[in-house]
């Protein structure tokens, strides 16, 4: 006879799914960017910026949906780190971009 599975088992299999793949999300996107060299920093933070742009309409829709005021301030927070992100990677890509003017203009 096979036993019926409980919804509470189900759902925290599934937390600790999630919980796995944020970890294991963590730990590749780690091992990525440590070992992207100098030279293609600038182009892989443009596309990271993009990348990035996305998040914030995920962390925007996260925070508007009226879930519970835990999802709504999780949201928040999300935006915030998001768009610190998006002005950060714009200032660095910026800056660089304008070192590479300069030796162009020295020529």
């Amino acid at each position: 006879m096979h036993e019926a599975v409980s919804v509470e088992s189900l759902a925290l299999a599934n937390q600790f799914l999630k919980l796995f793949v944020f970890v294991l999300a963590g730990f590749v996107g780690f091992l990525v960017i440590t070992r992207v060299p100098p030279l293609l920093h600038t182009p892989l933070m443009s596309a990271t910026n993009a990348i990035s742009a996305i998040s914030i309409v995920g962390a925007l829709v996260a925070a508007g949906r009226d879930h519970n005021q835990l999802s709504t301030i999780l949201g928040f927070i999300a935006v915030i780190c998001a768009t610190i992100n998006v002005v950060g990677g714009f200032i660095i890509t910026d800056r660089m971009l304008r070192m590479f003017k300069h030796e162009e203009k020295k020529k």
